[in-house]
């Protein structure tokens, strides 16, 4: 160990500094609406009632708030089995990146709109597919929302001519 004799800095360990925030966005997951989010005790209650869990309304307000950061793994278990997510999302970076894209696209699902309209795409042509995401990309850029990766999208066709000189996926010869 290092002989400076002073303990890190909590702003030091990315871990402890990211633990509010994952905690807050999964309760922002679970009750999108500010305004009918529930308590810290009654959340807490929940939380109990829910996992059969030990943990005070004070103390999980503690952990959102970032005053406390001792959760014990007892507690890591509790909270992750609440929100279903695995205990890992609380500690790795790889884990919490791949859930919080999972909790993005299921909070996109909750408006019936977004939903609408990816049930209406299904069955078009990539072509088409890729046109409507285009457009979807420019009203983002013209409202200046952020841009969204398209690394989920791994099925797009390749849009390389054909051997036959016309587009990919329609070439003339049949198999």
């Amino acid at each position: 160990m290092a002989g400076s004799g002073s303990a890190p800095e909590p702003s030091e360990r990315p871990l402890l500094r990211r633990f509010d925030q994952r905690l807050n966005e999964l309760i922002a997951a679970l009750y999108p609406d500010e305004r009918r989010r529930p308590g810290y005790a009654r959340l807490a209650k929940e939380i109990r009632e829910t996992t059969g869990g030990a943990i005070s309304g004070t103390y999980l307000w503690e952990l959102a708030t970032g005053k406390k950061r001792n959760v014990t793994l007892e507690q890591l278990d509790v909270l992750a089995e609440f929100f279903g997510v695995p205990p890992e999302y609380f500690l790795n970076e790889e884990t919490a990146a791949r859930v919080n894209s999972q909790l993005k696209l299921a909070t996109a699902l909750r408006d019936s709109r977004v939903r609408n309209l990816a049930l209406r795409a299904e069955g078009l042509s990539p072509e088409s597919l890729d046109a409507l995401l285009i457009m979807v990309q420019e009203a983002r850029r013209v409202q200046n929302l952020a841009s969204v990766d398209d690394q989920d999208h791994t099925d797009r066709t390749d849009h390389t001519a054909a051997p036959d000189g016309g587009p990919a996926g329609t070439s003339g010869s049949t198999a």
